[in-house]
């Protein structure tokens, strides 16, 4: 399975810090992104040591283990990688007062030809255009899912509630938490959107589909998605991270099976 990936962050209009982070190691198809929280620069410090550290440790980790490593060792190194970086910044915030109660969100992702292991804490997401059909394929961590899982409240309502930045599970805020991993087959033509909430609560999700659907270069798509949230008044760092398969890959597939090769 072939792949293209590009990531963008911006501040926003209403930030003059940015709290993301957002990264990716090419060798090994690992894509990370955090949205911190926090006084002062703490946000922007617990984000930044999220994927500097799990890139560094897990990146390491799947370039020994190679591409065919299986789903269960790289479920259980995704959760130990996670466990050491959410400590690392629980004692970082504990040890110095200018950072108590940091902490951020987190995507992560290891792209294996024809599958995706998924791994989120909090309310960045990720999303699937496959077709024309777009999924979000993570669950917020935050009290606004709990209350329409508990049939409290609607979507409808929740859109436009004053409790959207309410999260559940953050990583650096306790010094244990649980990373919600998932296994997702991935198929020629997908494309997947890892994303803060400043780019998820600026647009919906017809006008996300209507981006990642046009015939345009990846970077393209990416300028486009926080161009859009910007649009709609860019009131939150907006960060997002763009994984696209190539549709050519199935037939290239059973050509080289043809071919023996």
């Amino acid at each position: 399975m072939n792949y293209e990936f590009c990531i963008r962050t911006d501040p926003g209009l209403a930030r003059e810090n940015n709290e993301d982070s957002v990264a990716f190691d090419e060798p090994t198809r690992l894509g990370i992104l955090a949205d911190g929280m926090g006084g002062y620069n703490a946000g922007e410090i617990a984000s930044g040591m999220a994927t500097t550290f799990i890139k560094s440790e897990l990146g390491r980790w799947l370039v020994q283990a190679g591409r065919n490593a299986s789903a269960k060792d790289v479920r259980r190194a995704m959760e130990i990688c996670v466990d050491n970086a959410n400590r690392s910044i629980f004692n970082a915030a504990n040890s110095n007062p200018q950072y108590s109660g940091m902490g951020t969100t987190l995507v992560v992702g290891v792209f294996q030809d024809a599958r995706l292991m998924l791994g989120h804490i909090g309310d960045s997401r990720c999303y699937r255009l496959r077709g024309t059909e777009l999924s979000q394929i993570t669950k917020d961590h935050s009290l606004l899912q709990e209350q329409m899982d508990a049939g409290l409240i609607t979507a409808e309502q929740a859109a436009v509630s004053s409790n959207k930045n309410l999260v559940t599970r953050a990583l650096g805020v306790e010094d244990a938490v649980l990373l919600e991993v998932n296994e997702h087959r991935v198929e020629p033509g997908d494309t997947y959107l890892m994303c803060s909430d400043g780019l998820s609560d600026m647009i919906d999700d017809a006008t996300i589909a209507r981006i990642l659907q046009a015939d345009a270069p990846l970077e393209d798509k990416a300028g486009q998605l926080v161009d859009a949230a910007n649009g709609n008044g860019g009131r939150d760092n907006i960060s997002v991270l763009l994984a696209q398969t190539d549709a050519g890959s199935k037939k290239k597939g059973l050509i080289s099976r043809l071919l023996g090769k």
